[in-house]
């Protein structure tokens, strides 16, 4: 019986897993050997050149810009994003004030403004881009056009012209885009916390406050761990090399002010036909979202707690 159910099982298996390594393993393993050669992406011939990509690498001013703007990105997009998710859907779940017949429920409205958050996530990120690359155009762009609306026509930053602006409207962008999906994630989780703790809690005189900290953040550790790596990745990943692609100068200017490593492979491939060299800046990739990974999984490691 039990040698039959192993067969059954590995017969299942073997299927998906060998179309996860045609279709995910081999092409990292692909990745790191071109990191070895000079291949342009445009020839069928190349040659073995050693470490010279990664030399190169090291070497190199704006893969050095680019990590730093990516590992910038992946501490704070998270914590940005997640805080305001967790906000809100406290507010939205709980932090309502008192009603007849119950002492625990959200704000009014809760229901229009769970479609409202959730909104931008109908749009593809393409699309929001190129919506706040206008919003952001320094002549006629909303955001400047309201500013000299309320009388502050004197401030007229030229947001994704200028150094010290343009990643932080990215990293606004990328906040506002994604917020709506966690707000949603989390009230989900937290509409499935019995409302009886609440009520103990709130009978023993706790604030909202100390009820968030000590019952609804214990109860959803699991989802905001999982949640924080599912942001690093984005951060690292397609909806940034998509935000900086569309909406910055260059791309990734001024003067690589807002260059990611996912736009820097992107760029060392198709711009400047250097495939190899660009494998070599995805395996760092590869690295850094390894660890940005198991770096959160060890320091979010706690009890799990049931109810």
């Amino acid at each position: 019986m039990q040698h039959g159910k192993y067969r059954f099982i590995v017969g299942f298996l073997v299927a998906p897993l060998a179309l996860y390594a045609v279709f995910v393993i081999w092409p990292f393993i692909q990745s790191i050997y071109y990191s070895f050669t000079d291949w342009t992406g445009l020839s069928p011939d190349f040659k073995m050149v050693g470490f010279a990509n990664y030399e190169r690498m090291f070497q190199d001013d704006v893969f050095w810009k680019s990590l730093q703007h990516s590992v910038m990105l992946v501490l704070l997009l998270p914590l940005v994003t997640l805080g305001l998710a967790l906000f809100f859907a406290f507010m939205l779940n709980v932090g309502g004030r008192r009603r007849k017949g119950t002492a625990i429920t959200g704000v009014r409205g809760s229901g229009f403004y769970k479609i409202a958050y959730f909104f931008p996530q109908v749009l593809s990120i393409a699309i929001v881009a190129i919506l706040f690359r206008f919003a952001f155009n320094p002549n006629d762009g909303v955001i400047n056009g309201t500013l000299k609306a309320v009388g502050l026509g004197s401030i007229q930053p030229d947001w994704l012209g200028d150094p010290n602006f343009a990643l932080w409207c990215v990293m606004a962008v990328l906040v506002w885009s994604t917020v709506g999906f966690f707000v949603v994630l989390f009230s989900a989780g937290m509409a499935s916390i019995p409302k009886d703790f609440y009520e103990a809690a709130l009978l023993d005189g706790a604030s909202r406050f100390t009820t968030f900290f000590k019952i609804t953040l214990p109860l959803l550790w699991d989802t905001v761990q999982s949640g924080w790596i599912y942001m690093g990745i984005l951060a690292l990943g397609a909806e940034a090399f998509a935000s900086v692609q569309i909406m910055t100068v260059g791309p990734g200017g001024p003067d690589y002010s807002t260059t990611v490593l996912p736009l820097y492979v992107y760029l060392s491939a198709f711009r400047d036909a250097n495939a190899a060299y660009a494998t070599t800046i995805g395996v760092a990739l590869l690295v850094v979202t390894l660890l940005f990974a198991a770096v959160v999984m060890r320091l979010g490691r706690r009890e799990r707690l049931e109810f």
